[in-house]
């Protein structure tokens, strides 16, 4: 049963470092995947003021 939970808490630490890693290295792979659709978005607003 430690084995089994031990195993998991590795594999869990290791994605996390593999997470972490593919945040800082993933722009410098990939630069137009990480980059934000940019548009500019104009809507009406109705303001009730009574």
């Amino acid at each position: 049963m430690w084995r089994l939970i031990k195993l998991l808490l590795i594999l869990a630490v290791l994605a996390g470092i593999a997470l972490v890693a593919y945040a800082y290295i993933g722009p410098l792979l990939f630069p137009d995947d990480f980059a934000p659709p940019l548009r500019e978005v104009t809507k009406p607003v109705d303001l009730d003021l009574d």
